[in-house]
């Protein structure tokens, strides 16, 4: 098994899972947003981009890998407004090149990181993988371009001789929480994820948290989200490669619990269980962000038997919580980071 961005946030999550079910990792990480310190030692472990073909082709056969998850990419939607061929370079020309690489060596069975971004502003929630994908940031229209890809290039093998290639594309939602015993969580520089920027507003890392727009068509003026506890995210990655190994075909998966809060339903409850009561301010709506995402799962549900086990959104906040408290007081192998997502 190879993952690809695995010193990330999720990405290290589903290291762990993958561990302890006792897959053989290779592990592939620039290291521009994630730590080395993620990443048990045990594992085999490149400094590498994804996006490097001859580099990934060598290190895809030398490791006779028989499946890849790719989790590297950029993930920040206002970043990807202001800066989109970066998002360009190395969420679709990369993830291509891990693609041909793969096919290049004979791997067949690939999961990818995809995004709820990829809907837009949908007409109605919960949304539906049969729905209309119309993207409004570059952010989103990255994740489908690489869905396409792969969509062509697992029909196209049918008839190649280099065998058969396989995917499963799961959409996430947003994604939040740690592992419940404290030892790993979301660590990247300058975050934007929502409960993580309250968890460091509330030890006092930030002065103050900002809401970006208040009068959204919703019952308080915020926006919503479906949020998914990570480590029920990482088990949703095992369940797809069990799925493709016991030959199932082809899917693209939304990947939440199929209900929303709104921003100030999440900060409230940040501020219950932290005990804090951090200072939040009211600003303008950002560019790129859709009144609401809330996943249809049935299909998750159905496909890969994906059973959800921390649905619960104080569950969520509580174990964010703990993570912060404990990286703020001493990060697991590296210094505490003085200051990145969605």
């Amino acid at each position: 098994m190879l993952v690809t961005g695995g010193a990330g946030y999720i990405g290290s999550h589903t290291t762990r899972q993958l561990i302890d079910a006792g897959y053989e990792l290779t592990v592939v990480d620039t290291l521009y947003s994630g730590h080395r310190w993620a990443i048990p030692e045990k594992v085999d472990f490149h400094q590498l981009d994804a996006g490097d073909v001859d580099g990934m082709a060598r290190l895809l056969e030398k490791g006779q890998i028989e499946a890849v998850i790719h989790f590297a990419g950029h993930i920040v939607v206002p970043e990807s407004v202001r800066n989109p061929a970066k998002y360009y370079r190395n969420n679709v020309i990369a993830s291509m090149n891990l693609i041909g690489a793969c096919r290049q060596s004979g791997v067949g069975l690939f999961v990818f990181s995809s995004s709820a971004a990829v809907y837009g502003n949908p007409e109605k929630v919960p949304v539906s993988e049969e729905m209309t994908t119309l993207p409004i940031n570059p952010y989103g229209r990255t994740k489908l371009i690489t869905e396409w890809n792969l969509r062509d290039v697992a029909a196209s093998s049918q008839s190649s001789a280099g065998g058969a290639f396989r995917y499963i594309a799961l959409r996430y939602f947003n994604v939040a929480g740690a592992r419940f015993d404290g030892t790993l969580g979301q660590a990247t520089p300058e975050a934007t994820h929502l409960i993580k920027v309250a968890c460091e507003t509330a030890l006092g890392k930030r002065d103050s948290l900002a809401i970006f727009g208040t009068d959204y068509d919703t019952p308080d003026g915020t926006c919503i989200r479906d949020y998914i506890h990570v480590e029920d995210l990482a088990t949703a990655h095992l369940d797809a490669l069990q799925y493709l190994a016991d030959g199932g075909s082809s899917e693209t998966l939304n990947c939440g619990y199929g209900r929303g809060y709104s921003v100030r339903e999440v900060l409230a409850t940040v501020r219950s269980v932290s005990g804090v009561d951090f200072p939040i301010i009211e600003t303008a709506r950002r560019p790129g962000d859709a009144p609401q995402l809330i996943a249809d799962n049935r299909r998750i549900l159905e496909v890969l038997g994906w059973l959800p086990q921390h649905d619960e959104l104080k569950e969520i906040c509580r174990t964010a919580w703990k993570w912060e408290r404990r990286y703020q007081d001493h990060s697991p192998a590296a210094p505490v980071q003085s200051t990145e997502l969605g």
